[in-house]
């Protein structure tokens, strides 16, 4: 029989079991969560008034700000359509870093804790938090390098509804993708919805090979991480957002007329059609009407 002083030393001799890190979950919900959408100044009432135009809703009033925290002067306004939200800059300066390639913009009920949650599931602050006139923001950084911008506003502000909830698209390598997903679902609170590993290519223009596609959802809204070997033909993967439609031939027809361009005609994968689009401006969006 073995001694207590062998067990109690086996006991202390194994490594403990780590236990998920909990984190206060600090979204708001979908309809407070923005793409951000930079183009250049002469196309920003352009591509205002197309995106408007194709998805219905109402804009915010326009002006010019400094919302880095260094010297910098933009065009700025929302467009809140029924199928999502996006933030417009139109710079008047040159672009400070890192500003220009973060995806999104979530509103957070508490700054603090939200960056102290992002880093404990494995975010990088891409620089420290800051105050823009309404409030503050930061930028930061997931595995596989997605960017996105939390903000967290002084006076809490109050959109309608969305309609339907748009698809913050991540393109990834099985190098990251792990990575991501367990940090994403752990500081979102995600509920992954579905994870299919032999979903077709064709969704990527790959039609002779198969992804993975994983759906989740969370008080920040739907995302599906599509996990390929990256060699994608263009536009996939420029496209950051996936905006539901009930009629998509209709959404694609005002879209022409108001100055878009249909890069990738629509096309049929299950019960879902898509298309790409790309606006006055040159931002590139999935439009798809179906689950």
């Amino acid at each position: 029989m073995k001694s207590l002083a062998f067990t109690i030393a086996l006991v202390l001799a194994t490594p403990a079991i780590a236990k998920p890190v909990a984190t206060p979950d600090v979204g708001v919900a979908p309809q407070y969560d923005t793409t951000h959408v930079y183009v250049p100044e002469g196309d920003f009432d352009r591509f205002v008034a197309s995106f408007s135009a194709t998805f219905g809703g109402t804009t915010s009033k326009q002006g010019a700000f400094q919302v880095t925290p260094t010297p910098s002067l933009t065009k700025s306004q929302l467009v809140l359509t029924p199928a999502g939200t996006v933030s417009v800059f139109g710079f008047k300066t040159p672009i400070p870093y890192p500003f220009g390639d973060e995806r999104t913009g979530y509103l957070v009920t508490d700054m603090d804790k939200a960056v102290v949650a992002a880093r404990r599931h494995g975010a990088i602050r891409r620089l420290n938090d800051f105050p823009d006139p309404i409030g503050r923001d930061v930028v930061i950084q997931w595995p596989g390098g997605v960017n996105m911008q939390l903000y967290w506003h002084t006076a809490t502000p109050h959109y309608a509804p969305l309609a339907t909830v748009p698809e913050n698209r991540i393109y990834l390598t099985a190098d990251a993708a792990g990575a991501f997903l367990k940090s994403w679902s752990g500081y979102a609170h995600a509920r992954i919805t579905a994870d299919d590993r032999k979903a077709p290519g064709t969704e990527l223009g790959q039609p002779t090979k198969t992804i993975r596609r994983v759906s989740l959802t969370s008080n920040y809204g739907k995302m599906v991480v599509f996990v390929s070997d990256g060699q994608l033909p263009w536009p996939y993967g420029r496209d950051m957002t996936g905006y539901q439609v009930t009629d998509l031939s209709a959404t694609l027809d005002k879209a022409k007329a108001n100055g878009a361009e249909v890069l990738i005609a629509p096309f049929t994968v299950g019960a879902r059609q898509s298309a790409i689009v790309r606006f006055p401006g040159g931002y590139i969006a999935e439009v798809h009407q179906g689950a």
